[in-house]
């Protein structure tokens, strides 16, 4: 079964704006993020492919440097819809959509979430640490729903899916919009080497 990750990316300029004065930078956290993500999902081997949907000409770059396909977005109406660009420029049999904002993301997590997945249920849908949200969703076949993320998502999708398989991963469920979701991420152990090495550095500015 040919799996696909899509990962929609907002303009970095136009990123993480809820973090305030938190993080002066917001353009180079945004871009520390993604490449996070995108490493970890290059040692996915169940992954067949990735797809960065996006207008932002650093994260096309950044995509095509880590071997990824490369979507234009040339609307930005949000993550739902770029989502539906990358499924609608896809073949797979199986897409999982994944933010570019989890930059702790574990690849082993990911590979038994396709290795373990009842194929019987065509939606499975990983909860944000609040369990309101959706971080991720892996569709099959990618069209089977069109996602609808935002706040109260977690419904919508189920209720969209009928029967929905969900899925905890730690490591998926921080997704960094807040101060606080900031707090949580370097409050961990381990991930996100380069988002790390980011605060790291503007806190020690």
């Amino acid at each position: 079964m040919r799996t696909v990750a899509i990962l929609p990316v907002k303009a970095f300029g136009r990123a993480k704006q809820r973090l305030g004065v938190a993080v002066p930078d917001k353009p180079a956290l945004a871009a520390a993020m993604l490449a996070d993500v995108l490493a970890a999902l290059a040692r996915v081997p169940e992954l067949d492919g990735v797809i960065v949907v996006t207008a932002e000409p650093s994260a096309a770059g950044a995509a095509r440097a880590a071997g990824a396909r490369v979507v234009h977005d040339p609307v930005e109406a949000g993550q739902s819809a770029a989502a539906m660009l990358g499924i609608a420029a896809t073949d797979a049999d199986r897409a999982l959509l994944v933010p570019g904002d989890c930059p702790a993301l574990d690849p082993a997590e990911v590979s038994a979430l396709l290795k373990g997945s009842d194929h019987n249920r065509a939606v499975v849908i990983v909860p944000d640490r609040h369990g309101t949200g959706t971080n991720a969703l892996l569709l099959t076949p990618p069209d089977v729903i069109e996602p609808a993320f935002g706040p109260g998502s977690f419904a919508r999708h189920r209720e969209l899916a009928g029967t929905a398989g969900v899925a905890e991963l730690p490591s998926l469920t921080l997704d960094i919009d807040t101060p606080e979701d900031l707090a949580t991420l370097l409050a961990r152990s381990d991930g996100a080497p380069r988002t790390r090495a980011l605060l790291g550095e503007a806190a020690a500015a």
